[in-house]
């Protein structure tokens, strides 16, 4: 079988396209799309993620603030920080980059962060929107991604049998209400570490998003032919023949899978471009609502 690759890029570019017309309607309106970015500290990851990020919205003519705070930030600097951004009417969406430092309660600066304001889709109010089908709500990014790249690729979702291995409230569990929600139709398993006989349950899935943070870990005999997958895990593994001496790789072993899908997502290039993309999407959602 000829699988077809998902190209996240394009399907980014696409979307960054739709939001670029969308920025310049609102700014014609008088009303310029914000988007703040809290770093804590100095992970590698992060400070590349949010370079990303601003750079993005720079390109886009999105009004972006990077508020960076050293390492040893007490929770209470975090707090107030994010409090006064709450209260800036120029910034419709907040980001915390996520890993913050261990001092940080990071589920206590999610659930600070204004509602209207939480373009991540990870505070309780965002997430009881996401289960109740609520469109004001906010859907985390990835997840968001993931099935804009069913769609674009035209996997039908409606009536098919969906697998998501890993059940984190990043990923898994809003991939799995979005699945079956009823723009969705799909009837969803969500599979984890402890489910028995887990290659048995993935064999029967149509789709298969895999989710779960562990390098190759969907191999070919859990995967029936003509299967859609897509593959969320971003993994670091050691590569001496590498310029960098590691290379990315997902969580499914794409090489030996590839062969029976009909369609699939590498890595990198399949769902880490989407992700910044639909941050851009809801930031434009909050800026929108905000002026409703």
């Amino acid at each position: 079988m000829m699988s077809k690759i998902i190209d996240g890029k394009v399907v980014a570019k696409k979307v960054l396209a739709e939001c670029g017309q969308e920025i310049e309607s609102l700014k014609a309106a008088g009303v310029t799309p914000g988007l703040a970015v809290v770093l804590v500290g100095n992970d590698p990851a992060s400070m590349v993620y949010v370079a990303s990020k601003v750079r993005k919205c720079a390109e886009l003519g999105l009004h972006s603030r990077k508020i960076e705070l050293p390492e040893d930030a007490t929770h209470q600097e975090v707090l107030d920080v994010v409090l006064a951004l709450n209260a800036d009417t120029s910034i419709h969406g907040i980001l915390v980059q996520s890993p913050p430092p261990p001092q940080i309660d990071e589920g206590a600066i999610v659930r600070a962060i204004d509602p209207a304001k939480d373009v991540d889709g990870f505070h309780p109010e965002n997430v009881a929107k996401l289960a109740l089908e609520d469109a004001s709500g906010f859907v985390p990014c990835t997840p968001a991604g993931c099935m804009r790249l069913l769609k674009d690729a035209g996997v039908e979702t409606s009536g098919a049998e969906a697998v998501v291995i890993g059940r984190s409230m990043i990923v898994g569990k809003p991939m799995a209400l979005l699945l079956m929600s009823k723009e969705g139709n799909a009837t969803v398993t969500v599979a984890h570490s402890r489910t028995k006989d887990l290659a048995a349950v993935c064999r029967r899935a149509d789709i298969i998003v895999a989710a779960i943070g562990m390098p190759g870990f969907v191999t070919a005999d859990m995967v029936k032919e003509g299967a859609a997958v897509i593959d969320v895990g971003i993994n670091r593994v050691e590569d001496s023949s590498a310029k960098r001496g590691y290379r990315l790789v997902g969580d499914v072993a794409y090489d030996e899978v590839a062969p029976k899908c009909s369609a699939i997502t590498p890595v990198p290039g399949g769902v880490g471009p989407m992700t910044i993309a639909m941050l851009i999407s809801n930031t434009i959602k909050a800026a929108k609502q905000s002026h409703e």
